[in-house]
């Protein structure tokens, strides 16, 4: 509920709009304003947005310049930026979705933490490999003490003043939710116990600091839960988690393989729909709503140029912002969404296909093909949000 009315959102990742709205390095605020009047005039009024990185700059693949240099130590520009985001946001009734963590080495989370905690240093998968990154970030779940690391965080971050507005974070209307995560997973089935706990404590915390607004999990649904749909439903199920959250990536997840794209979008559609239903039922359960928070198609031909076509992309959207204005099939629960990622007005190197220090953000964080799964400002994937958004309003 928004205004005591049901609150249904198109609504966009900008993962980097605390760097965006920061003074010092990458920081643009002329372009962040430029960015926040465009999204809001095609009607996207909900930002799901990276609080900050974590750790040494200069590792391979990890979103630069990081807020939290040490533990408890912050980089105090990206601070501002935050205010500064968070400001200009309330200027546009704009709503925000702040994750806290991230279970991937592009902005730190487990990883960082693991290794502030004394764990060794953690490997990079684009140089050591997944199997021995996954090995290594199922620890976090083990280790009581970079989860007491990153509860410090908590603390600081949700306990801050808008050095703008003067407004406390926990007073302030723009944020929408404290999210524990990006895709928190458990990484193994004998953490799933102390996955689910750490969940819970998690949401336990934010709702002692701050009772005014939502919590949520960022979870990927089942597929970020072990394959296990009863942990999603357990995580989900706590009273201090508000609603839930499910990501889909079809070609992530084998379902449109990069050189079918378009062969595959009808296999694509029926398996997300199936996904959605099935988390549906648990929504159900427990009546609260359900956001699919992430999900992303890439441009035609796995292509990262500004100027390639997105047609299968167009159809996907178009299919999946159609099940979310359905508020018949889902009895109203199907609540929203979030598309991964806002590149707007980002002009991608020419020079390189993964981001580099000096480079525009687009949407695609540093680990990912710049251009892939990012929505530009000149796509006509623009329109089919535009209409979305109307449609839903």
């Amino acid at each position: 509920m928004r205004n005591d009315t049901p609150y249904y959102y198109v609504g966009t990742n900008f993962w980097y709009g605390a760097i965006l709205g920061s003074e010092g390095e990458g920081g643009d605020r002329q372009r962040l304003r430029k960015e926040l009047d465009f999204l809001k005039s095609i009607g996207v009024d909900n930002l799901r947005i990276l609080v900050g990185s974590d750790g040494n700059r200069g590792v391979t693949a990890k979103v630069e310049p990081t807020l939290q240099i040490a533990p408890g130590v912050y980089n105090d520009t990206i601070l501002a930026g935050l205010d500064y985001l968070l400001a200009e946001m309330s200027r546009r009734k704009m709503l925000a979705v702040l994750y806290l963590n991230n279970s991937w080495e592009w902005s730190g989370g487990y990883g960082q933490y693991l290794e502030w905690a004394g764990y060794g240093k953690a490997p990079v998968p684009a140089v050591d490999g997944w199997p021995a990154y996954m090995e290594y970030v199922k620890l976090f779940q083990q280790s009581d003490s970079a989860k007491v690391l990153f509860a410090n965080y908590v603390n600081d971050m949700v306990s801050r003043v808008n050095r703008y507005t003067n407004i406390k974070y926990v007073d302030d209307p723009t944020i929408m939710s404290w999210q524990v995560g990006n895709e928190p997973r458990a990484f193994s089935d004998e953490n799933k116990i102390l996955f689910a706990a750490w969940i819970a404590q998690v949401a336990a915390q934010l709702k002692s600091l701050d009772r005014n607004h939502l919590v949520s999990t960022g979870s990927e649904g089942m597929w970020g839960c072990e394959q296990d749909m009863a942990l999603f439903e357990q995580i989900h199920a706590d009273p201090n988690v508000d609603y839930m959250n499910i990501h889909i990536w079809p070609y992530n997840w084998g379902w449109a393989p990069k050189d079918s794209l378009q062969e595959k979008l009808e296999t694509a559609k029926v398996k997300t729909k199936a996904y959605i239903d099935d988390h549906l039922v648990v929504a159900r359960k427990y009546r609260k709503p359900l956001v699919l928070e992430e999900f992303g198609f890439p441009r035609d031909g796995f292509q990262f140029s500004k100027e390639s076509t997105t047609g299968a992309r167009d159809a996907y959207y178009s299919y999946v912002f159609g099940l979310i204005s359905d508020k018949d099939a889902s009895g109203g629960l199907f609540a929203g969404c979030n598309f991964w990622a806002w590149g707007g007005f980002a002009t991608p190197s020419s020079e390189r296909v993964f981001w580099q220090k000096g480079d525009d953000y687009t949407g695609d964080p540093a680990q990912e093909e710049q251009g892939l799964n990012s929505v530009f400002a000149t796509d006509s994937t623009v329109d089919i949000v535009k209409a979305a958004s109307v449609k839903l309003k």
